[in-house]
């Protein structure tokens, strides 16, 4: 399971995602107010703490960045 949710995040990050991926060309500037983005920091917390208490830090994460 913790595989598969960090190559959801890694083809969302590569495709779908306005720092890195195709949708950049939408953004103007930068996007993400934090230096490692939302999308990274969750797939790092998902290695360092498992599914369950990554995918809860990077929705906390997600919900103050306002």
């Amino acid at each position: 399971m913790k595989k598969l949710l960090i190559k959801i995040i890694e083809i969302y990050q590569t495709y779908l995602s306005f720092d890195k991926g195709l949708l950049s060309v939408l953004a103007l500037g930068r996007v993400c107010r934090y230096e490692v983005s939302c999308s990274e920091y969750t797939k790092e917390t998902i290695k360092d703490f498992g599914v369950f208490n990554g995918i809860l830090l990077g929705l906390k994460r997600i919900w103050s960045c306002r």
